[in-house]
């Protein structure tokens, strides 16, 4: 069973060149025995806490006028570390990873109206994903129910001004709070298909179900202050 490509919810989606980027930027020491003891105290000691690490946050927000020579997957990492509450458990960093893997994929339009990158025809109305969901096979199932979820997350999190200047000066009748109720049922129903079970994306899909609006409201923030950098 081919591994779908939003399935991912470890660190691996960062390049060489994000490495890089993290280590030539680590505080260097110097000064007195006190200043390099508490440098070395402080410094970040694994991957995950150099994502969360002021410098590395602070290196990003100082170049945002400039081209930075790091990936979509490391920038979206470290902004939703500082828009989200601070991971406190391995389900944490996996769900802010799964985030990162998405808008990473989302950057390319065709992939954001499409259930997998090959499909020939895209798909703009949650409407049509759902009818599709009823002929569809097992696999084709499960990464609709994904979709729909991952969709929807994108558009409340990132589209929310686009969403409600539609619905309140174009008379669309679909409010934002149709996407969320979207997004939640279907990322549970993603959560209780087999294949979740599978690709280890059982607790990844609950947890976006049940905590929809919180990382809503965290990627409405991510965008607010961080994602137009200037």
């Amino acid at each position: 069973m081919r591994r779908p490509d939003f399935a991912r919810t470890n660190l691996s989606g960062l390049a060489d060149r994000d490495l890089e980027f993290l280590i030539e930027n680590m505080p260097q020491p110097g000064g007195s025995y006190q200043e390099i003891a508490k440098l070395i105290n402080d410094l970040p000691t694994t991957l995950e806490s150099m994502l969360t690490s002021e410098y590395v946050f602070q290196m990003i927000r100082d170049q945002q006028r400039q081209i930075l020579n790091i990936s979509p997957f490391l920038l979206f990492s470290v902004l939703l570390r500082r828009s989200l509450a601070r991971p406190k458990s391995s389900l944490d960093r996996q769900v802010i990873n799964y985030l990162a893997n998405l808008l990473t994929l989302f950057i390319r339009t065709d992939r954001v109206y499409r259930v997998e990158l090959g499909d020939s025809e895209p798909r703009e109305y949650v409407v049509d994903l759902l009818q599709d969901v009823q002929e569809a096979d097992p696999h084709r199932q499960f990464i609709t129910y994904a979709h729909i979820g991952n969709y929807a997350l994108w558009l409340t999190g990132l589209q929310l001004d686009w969403l409600e200047y539609r619905h309140r000066y174009h008379r669309r009748p679909i409010d934002t709070q149709y996407y969320v109720a979207s997004g939640q049922s279907n990322f549970g129903q993603a959560a209780r298909h087999r294949l979740a079970r599978e690709f280890s994306l059982e607790d990844v899909f609950l947890r976006l179900a049940m905590r929809f609006e919180y990382y809503k409201q965290g990627l409405n923030y991510m965008t607010r202050h961080f994602v137009p950098m200037g």
